[in-house]
């Protein structure tokens, strides 16, 4: 149930970096009057959502480095280095 809502929370983190974003590009430009300041703003929040998967994944990479590694999930293979050479 916690992944679940984990995933769940990352959705809804991406739809509020983008809206937070939109906010800050609106506030921008009724603050000087200059349009294009709305598109930084959206970009902002496109790329706080895009970092917001990069977090999510990268510890989600973690957990599944550390089941790699747990002898229980292996299915009886051991693990190998990179460095060795077959020698079939």
């Amino acid at each position: 149930i916690i992944e679940g809502a984990e995933t769940l929370s990352l959705g809804i983190s991406m739809v509020v970096a983008v809206l937070i974003g939109v906010a800050i590009g609106l506030g921008l430009k009724k603050l000087f009057g200059i349009d294009w300041l709305l598109w930084i703003g959206v970009v902002i929040g496109i790329a706080a959502a895009f970092l917001n998967v990069f977090k999510a994944y990268s510890k989600q990479y973690k957990e599944f480095e550390k089941l790699a590694r747990d002898p229980r999930y292996n299915m009886g293979k051991s693990p190998k280095n990179d460095d060795e050479d077959d020698e079939d």
